[in-house]
């Protein structure tokens, strides 16, 4: 019985003593076991979600593993930074361009402003990468700073950017091979050397010029990809021209420094709308021209009535000259459209300046006649002159011609049947030639005949200067 008691209390010792220890294991360790079944349910989780990717891949070749476009195109494995085959033959690379539109044109500034697609041709076989399908890949502009590219430039531009919305208009196409496509959209504003001796009348020659900037023909080979059908272009309508003629070319350009670099020609022929300047100066001029004719049919002793209007006119053709040249550039040449505006300019001066000569001559012949004695005592050249500036006919009594005497009838005037002391039958006239200067006392003496000359020698001679111009321009 002793033995029995003895034995409890040992258990019971060794319980009281084992007891803290594994208390505290136990709460180190509280999820030992529950840590061990999440691995194990997601390990099989894992595992049964690798059968459906493997089977899914079988079923969709598409879905393959993705691969940087680095690592594809193996551009880390090369230096872009030289050309394809350095050292070797130069590198071919066509050319392809459509015109998308030209903006404007403008002849104070003597350029053009173009929208183009700019097409590149070339092989790069560091870039070339396995394909089963020959499938090309198509890139952004981001790809353009890792590989090498042409550095094609526009010749004579002044200005000139890469569209950039919403991105960069830039596109690469990588082909299996290394064939590469480079596009890009570009509006560039460029000189073009205008020749104004026949404007508006004119035809314009512009063209855009595309060259390689750091590769001489050594080592770059600028062409056109297609031949002539590489320059396209979209239908397009200008405000003041009509484009005759688009069409490529090519040549070299020599730099003294550097040596010769190949040059492709974007060439395009322009003709200018002629009914613009119709409207805003030749019409214009012309009606100022006939106005100032008018003053022609106005009586002479109206002096305020044609004065005003030779002075309306030349005011009026002032103006229409300085606005044709405000909008052109400042050449040293002569152009068409000064050699009309200003002809038409000294007619209408010259139309002033006949109304002063006759106002002279009137005024001479009235004041022979007043010397003379042919007009009565009691008349007063101040007062007819106050008014407008010269003498009136109606304030001259003038005395009617003497009668020719017999003694200036010569003997070869005379006829078989007439006596000398006969007067003159009637129908019978007396000719003889006048001198030029009998033809100017003639004009001295009648003024009114220099307004009735005028009315025929002004509109014929304006006539025939517009016979020779437009004949001349317009072909």
């Amino acid at each position: 019985m002793n033995a029995v008691l003895l034995a409890v209390k040992w258990l019971c010792l060794v319980w009281a003593v084992t007891w803290p220890v594994t208390m505290v294991t136990g709460i180190r360790n509280p999820g030992r076991r529950r840590h061990k079944d999440v691995y194990v349910g997601e390990h099989s989780k894992n595992k049964h979600r690798g059968r459906i990717d493997h089977k899914l891949t079988r079923q969709d070749s598409t879905k393959s593993l993705l691969i940087k476009t680095e690592q594809l195109l193996r551009i880390e494995e090369h230096d872009f930074a030289m050309r394809p085959g350095f050292g070797g033959a130069a590198i071919p690379v066509g050319i392809d361009v459509q015109v998308e539109s030209i903006d404007s044109i403008s002849e104070v500034n003597m350029d053009f402003t173009m929208t183009l697609y700019l097409r590149h041709y070339w092989k790069d076989e560091r870039l070339a990468f396995p394909s089963r399908s020959n499938v090309s890949r198509t890139f952004d502009g981001r790809l353009v700073k890792k590989m090498w590219v042409p550095d094609v430039f526009f010749v004579h531009s002044k200005r000139s950017f890469i569209h950039d919305t919403t991105m960069e208009n830039i596109m690469i196409r990588v082909y299996p091979d290394g064939s590469i496509l480079y596009s890009v959209r570009i509006t560039v504003t460029a000189l073009c050397s205008m020749d104004f001796s026949s404007f508006p009348l004119d035809t314009q020659n512009c063209s855009l010029e595309l060259e390689s900037y750091a590769y001489n023909e050594n080592d770059l080979m600028l062409y056109w990809k297609n031949g002539n059908d590489s320059l396209r272009t979209d239908e397009m309508v200008l405000s003041q021209f009509f484009i005759k003629k688009f069409h490529p070319s090519s040549g070299l350009a020599f730099y003294s420094s550097t040596g010769w670099y190949n040059r492709l020609y974007i060439n395009f022929i322009l003709r200018r709308h002629i009914f613009f300047f119709m409207l805003q100066t030749y019409f214009p001029t012309m009606l100022m021209v006939l106005l100032s004719w008018v003053s022609f049919w106005i009586d002479r002793r109206a002096v305020p009535a044609r004065v005003s209007l030779g002075i309306t006119t030349v005011l009026t053709m002032s103006t229409i000259i300085t606005g044709v040249s405000s909008s052109m550039p400042q050449v040293s040449y002569v152009k068409a459209v000064d050699i009309y505006l200003w002809t038409s300019f000294l007619f209408v001066f010259l139309s002033v300046i006949e109304y002063a000569a006759v106002n002279y001559c009137s005024t001479l012949e009235e004041m022979r006649r007043l010397k003379r004695g042919k007009l009565p005592t009691s008349y007063n050249a101040s007062k007819a002159m106050a008014f407008d500036g010269c003498f009136h006919d109606s304030d001259i009594a003038l005395t009617p011609f003497p009668r020719l005497p017999t003694s200036m009838t010569s003997n070869h005037h005379r006829t078989p049947l007439q006596n000398p002391e006969d007067p003159p039958t009637e129908g019978t006239r007396l000719r003889r030639q006048r001198s030029v200067q009998e033809n100017v006392d003639l004009l001295l003496s009648n003024s009114y005949l220099i307004d009735s000359y005028s009315r025929m020698a002004f509109p014929l001679s304006y006539l025939l200067f517009n016979t020779i111009y437009w004949s001349m321009y317009s072909s």
